[in-house]
């Protein structure tokens, strides 16, 4: 707590009493100053600070501080157990179905460059001119269709 004393200016050292010139107390003013400086730090300030809060402030204000805390660190839990769930459901289902999909373009453009050559084989067989009395060649039709 703060102990409260009655000082007479008169008979203290106290660079803030009314002294006898302006310059002399400027001069004491500064040596308080930097003895102040070297002597505590910010710390020291901060801590003394707690006596002027009151307790009731205190306790809300850190119990305010304490329930944020708690909230951050649950909420950072659930997500990250979120982002595992999404990445490794992605791996597993993800990445399969990606290279099977790719799989199947590449038969399908395979098929596709059949087609072509037999239609391009077909061209250079019947000649520039195709018969007319020639019936149209059927289109090629995979097995299983």
């Amino acid at each position: 707590m703060v102990k409260v004393e009655i000082v007479d200016e008169k008979e203290s050292n106290s660079p803030y009493a009314s002294g006898s010139s302006a310059a002399s107390s400027s001069e004491s003013l500064s040596s308080v100053d930097s003895e102040l400086a070297n002597d505590e730090t910010i710390f020291d300030r901060l801590a003394a600070l707690v006596d002027i809060v009151p307790p009731t402030t205190r306790h809300k204000i850190s119990s305010r501080i304490a329930s944020t805390g708690s909230f951050l660190k649950t909420t950072g839990k659930v997500v990250g157990n979120i982002v595992w769930i999404v990445t490794t459901s992605a791996l597993l289902v993800g990445l399969p179905l990606a290279v099977s999909l790719e799989d199947e373009a590449k038969v399908v453009a395979q098929e596709k460059e059949a087609q072509e050559q037999q239609a391009g084989q077909q061209m250079l067989s019947s000649g520039m001119y195709p018969n007319s009395t020639s019936s149209s060649p059927k289109p090629l039709v995979p097995p299983g269709f």
